[in-house]
């Protein structure tokens, strides 16, 4: 089994999105699925070897459902055109993820929280409004920046947050509804022998950005 096959299978999941043709080809899915998950639980390993604070997860808690919830999504189709994963996470679901994602259409890396709930959101911006200039630090570094682009959910407020004045020094932080970043890959690059350790070089990168966000949320 390959990175190739995974694309593969989700190249004719995507052309035949149906319950008929998953039903047919289920022990296929199952045995890409199968794995997938054994490669996330290396990759597991190799983030922990690089992270005293990293938190293990099974890649069977880590991978994402396939389905598409059409209970609120009814115009999706059945299946995703991906398969997500996320890392590093916490039971109380204070913390950010390193999320992998592979579909047909784009591949990346990301982590961070985006759109996070109020508590969450309000506990970043008590963060930003406290030491900003250390989160500005983080993503103005040169190797971050080559290495990541900023998520812009287009979603920031227009006006201050509440509470905050509108010539506060980080204003521009305060206002986004989103913090978390990205960064793209190629299935070409998916492919290779040491895309694992270029995962792991780029969690590595990520670490001080998650790293203040997490400590913000459960501080």
């Amino acid at each position: 089994m390959s990175f190739y096959k995974l694309y593969d299978f989700l190249r004719d999941l995507q052309k035949n999105n149906s319950k008929d043709w998953m039903d047919e080809n289920r022990k296929r899915y199952h045995e890409v699925r199968d794995w997938y998950i054994s490669w996330l639980n290396e990759l597991d390993i190799e983030l922990g070897k690089v992270d005293p604070n990293y938190v293990s997860i099974d890649g069977r808690k880590a991978i994402n459902r396939i389905n598409n919830n059409l209970m609120f999504h009814p115009n999706k189709p059945v299946y995703k055109d991906h398969f997500g994963a996320g890392m590093d996470l916490n039971e109380n679901g204070k913390q950010g993820d390193f999320y992998i994602h592979l579909g047909t259409e784009e591949s990346f890396i990301a982590g961070g929280f985006y759109k996070p709930k109020k508590e969450l959101l309000d506990s970043i911006r008590d963060a930003i409004d406290y030491n900003g200039q250390e989160y500005k630090e983080i993503l103005n570094k040169k190797s971050f920046k080559e290495t990541f682009d900023v998520i812009d959910d287009g979603d920031s407020l227009k006006t201050s947050p509440k509470g905050y004045s509108q010539d506060h020094e980080h204003i521009e932080l305060l206002r986004l509804k989103t913090f978390a970043i990205q960064h793209d890959l190629s299935q070409k690059q998916v492919m290779q022998e040491d895309f694992m350790q270029y995962c792991v070089a780029v969690y590595k990168e990520m670490i001080p950005f998650r790293a203040y966000l997490n400590k913000a949320v459960t501080v």
